[in-house]
């Protein structure tokens, strides 16, 4: 019996000690982990001002390296837009030598090369003007409207390869002076696009088309045709979002697709060419809104005004002259003079001068002259002048 009672007694102090024990434990533990919890907290937030450090630290490294870029691609540009330019004035220079040499030795021999070297000049010039526009260089202004075949044709005369361009129709359509100049611009390069990408002798085809109150200048070429990726980049470039830098265009850059993009998004037009052409290569649109187009205006046609009578002009002395016998004396024969109606009953003696030969000349003559001349489509001042 009392054996019992001491086991007891003893198992009843064990637990006693156990429990106290364990609370102790369970007190130190809570100790532990607090103080676990609060080095922690002290490392994080060590940690999340490292972050912030170091992310003001890349922000200002990219800031930095963005503003050098930056500032790099501003003096390329200023660089390149004033030999742009220079460029540009020696080509019209040179223009105008070779106008005045066409003009002074009209029927010589030698004009067939004077106009392949205006035509190369004329290639020259775009070049040169595609360079300013993508150093933010504005484009010239005119202050007359220009008839969308005549400009077609002006963008057929700035591209190699041009007896390869068939336009397929007129359109009876004029841009508006504000557009004259991107429009001819654009349609060149994406020509010169078509024409180095297909074959020396594939055709390509120009026709127009009135879509709602959009009129579209389609291109269809039969050159090898661009992948899915290519027609990805070629959208993404011809719409402008993707402004391609200078330094990104490579050692031997192509101005094409980026100068039609830019200048697109700024004067309100839009360029595709996810379309595939009749012969296999690419179709080319160039969709103008109703803002940059009219309708082109037709003169009158010239009529010559009908001849009433033919008679005789008497002058007064010799109404006055007669005989003796009261019967007029004769006279001088005098010419016969016209009385054209309508002209209030005057005459004149002065005789019409007629019209004067015109210049003739043939492919690139007629192509180049012939439009430019009529229209003066390159003779446009910076973006700005009142003058055309």
């Amino acid at each position: 019996m009392w054996c019992l009672v001491a086991v007891a007694a003893i198992a009843v102090v064990a637990v006693s000690v156990l429990v106290v024990r364990n609370r102790a434990l369970g007190v130190r533990k809570r100790q532990t982990e607090a103080a676990l919890t609060q080095k922690l907290e002290a490392v994080e937030r060590q940690l999340a001002l490292s972050r912030a450090e170091l992310k003001k630290f890349t922000d200002e490294q990219d800031a930095a390296i963005q503003a050098a870029e930056q500032a790099a691609e501003e003096s390329t540009k200023a660089v390149l837009k004033g030999a742009a330019r220079f460029l540009q004035s020696l080509a019209a220079e040179q223009t105008t030598l070779l106008d005045n040499i066409q003009r002074k030795y009209g029927g010589h021999p030698v004009l067939a090369d004077l106009l392949d070297v205006n035509h190369a000049n004329a290639q020259m010039a775009r070049k040169a003007q595609g360079i300013a526009v993508m150093c933010g260089a504005p484009l010239g202004r005119r202050k007359q409207a220009a008839s969308v075949y005549d400009v077609v044709r002006s963008a057929m005369g700035q591209i190699r390869n041009f007896h390869r361009v068939e336009i397929m129709q007129q359109s009876g359509i004029a841009l508006k002076p504000s557009a004259v100049a991107p429009v001819a611009l654009a349609v060149a390069e994406i020509l010169d696009n078509a024409a180095s990408f297909s074959q020396h002798d594939a055709p390509i085809e120009v026709t127009f088309q009135r879509i709602q109150k959009n009129v579209c200048i389609v291109i269809d070429d039969a050159g090898v045709g661009m992948s899915d990726e290519d027609r990805q980049k070629a959208s993404a470039l011809l719409s402008g979002d993707d402004i391609a830098r200078l330094s990104q265009l490579g050692t031997q850059p192509k101005f094409g697709f980026p100068v039609v993009g830019l200048i697109a998004r700024q004067y309100g037009f839009k360029v595709d060419v996810t379309g595939f052409s009749r012969y296999g290569g690419v179709r080319a649109v160039v969709l103008l809104p109703e803002e940059l187009w009219t309708m082109e205006e037709t003169p009158p046609p010239v009529t010559e005004a009908p001849v009433s009578s033919i008679r005789r002009v008497e002058s007064v002395e010799q109404t006055a002259a007669r005989t003796v016998h009261g019967l007029p004396k004769r006279g001088g024969r005098k010419p016969p003079v016209a009385s054209v109606a309508g002209t209030g009953g005057a005459t004149s003696g002065t005789a019409i001068p007629k019209e004067g030969p015109r210049r003739s000349g043939g492919g690139l003559g007629a192509l180049q002259r012939g439009t430019l001349e009529g229209r003066g489509l390159d003779a446009s001042e910076p973006e700005g002048s009142e003058e055309a």
